[in-house]
């Protein structure tokens, strides 16, 4: 179970990732969520932007693993099946708060990157939706092949 939450979470978190670099560098806008967490972390006087930078993508894939796991406790909980419909749903939930995150991060921030919010909050909403259904992807799948995630409890 560990295995696939980790694997779930690296994929979904990698695929939202590479989903807000593409629409970064189509827009020539700084939507690069842990580049951006580094910006942010500038604010409490991180040493150097090497370590800051660092900071922000362990923060990015810390985050998409805490999603995973909410995800996961929901399904278990049976608040949402697995499959395209749920993750959607759970997208739509997790960008409403993704955005209000990002909000309240601005607000607090001295040094704000100078972008269009409106857009970004519209790519980062799509980009939850994106993470819900490849997590949920990763979860179809295991439920259909069990041997791309080992299970070291048996």
């Amino acid at each position: 179970m560990v295995w696939t939450l980790i694997i779930a979470s690296f994929i979904a978190t990698s695929v939202m990732t590479l989903f807000s670099y593409i629409v970064s560098w189509i827009t020539q806008q700084p939507y690069k969520e842990p580049l951006l967490l580094a910006v942010l972390l500038n604010n409490f006087h991180v040493s150097d932007n090497k370590t800051s930078r660092t900071i922000g993508w362990s923060l990015h894939y810390l985050l998409g693993l805490l999603f995973v796991l909410a995800y996961d406790a929901i399904v278990r909980l049976e608040w949402l099946p697995i499959s395209w419909t749920g993750a959607l749903l759970y997208g739509t939930i997790i960008g409403i708060i993704g955005i209000i995150g990002w909000i309240i991060m601005f607000r607090m921030s001295y040094t704000k990157p100078k972008m269009s919010y409106r857009a970004f909050y519209t790519q980062l909403f799509v980009a939850h939706v994106i993470f819900a259904l490849a997590t949920a992807d990763c979860y179809l799948w295991k439920l259909s092949n069990t041997a791309f995630f080992p299970n070291f409890t048996s």
